[in-house]
């Protein structure tokens, strides 16, 4: 008979390994989450409870359950401009004085960083933002823009390069009028026009490995992922952020997240009700 509930050692060892493998932290209080979006995992392995599920993903040679894991405890909650002050930020106050060096002849292309790109909605959400952009500034063209797209989950990258949404998922945020110019109908589902796709490049990167390898960025996304993280991990994530990051780069976190006590390489900026950061060498250093 299968055991259907988590006993704290299990969770204990089962906590410890997700944290490992993907960074995310789960207090005692989520032991149901573990329960509820493993139980199906711990059925088709054929696990009899989840400590025997434990010692056959930690013996796992094969990244395949490990990444389906992974996928299964990453959050995919999203929705195309999700707060809308991220965008009405970009296309303000860091894309002009970005795209004037572009004219100027200072620089050939803009390098943008979605770091938890989930289904899309983001870096799509984005290369939208860009679009209008460039049709309101004669000489600034999508080719002079760079999305990098990157998450852990494959099943949320696979959606998202498909770039085809339903009903439901095309309702939840996005404008008629960014609808009908960057999306066309096919049947019951909306797909993402090839303007639009071709200015992301999508990757799949663990935000615990070096964020050297991606290249220096003009302005990092990195909104919704830091808040189910260590203190840390979360310093680590930020610093190397600041590493990469041009001398005039940006960040831009959620709403409900915070760089206080974290790191001291930015400073706080604000705009259209909304925070943002840029990259500011702290106090002393070389």
């Amino acid at each position: 008979m299968i055991q259907e509930t988590i006993s704290p050692n299990e969770f204990k060892l089962l906590r410890d390994y997700i944290e490992q493998h993907c960074g995310i932290a789960l207090g005692e209080e989520k032991a149901y989450l573990v329960e509820t979006r493993l139980a199906s995992l711990l059925v088709e392995t054929g696990c009899q409870d989840f400590g025997s599920f434990y010692r056959l993903a930690a013996a796992n040679g094969s990244p395949t359950l490990r990444d389906r894991i992974v996928d299964a405890m990453t959050t995919n909650e999203t929705l195309w401009f999700r707060d809308q002050h991220p965008f009405e930020i970009l296309k303000t106050k860091l894309l002009p004085p970005l795209a004037e060096e572009v004219r100027s002849g200072s620089r050939f292309r803009i390098r943008i960083w979605s770091a938890a790109s989930s289904t899309g909605q983001e870096p799509y959400s984005i290369a939208m933002t860009i679009q209008e952009f460039c049709k309101a500034n004669p000489g600034i063209r999508p080719e002079h823009f760079e999305i990098l797209a990157t998450d852990i989950s494959p099943s949320a990258l696979f959606l998202a390069k498909a770039g085809r949404y339903d009903a439901a998922a095309i309702a939840r945020g996005l404008p008629d009028y960014h609808r009908n110019t960057y999306f066309e109908p096919a049947g019951p589902v909306w797909t993402v026009k090839d303007s639009l796709k071709q200015m992301i490049t999508y990757r799949r990167f663990n935000l615990q490995d070096p964020l050297d390898s991606l290249g220096k960025m003009d302005v990092v996304f990195c909104r919704y992922v830091a808040i189910y993280f260590s203190e840390s991990f979360k310093r680590q994530i930020y610093s190397g952020i600041a590493r990469i990051l041009s001398p005039s780069g940006h960040l831009i976190i959620s709403a409900v997240e915070s760089l206080r006590g974290l790191v001291d390489d930015f400073e706080a900026l604000s705009h259209a009700n909304g925070t943002y950061y840029r990259y500011s060498r702290p106090k002393g250093a070389p």
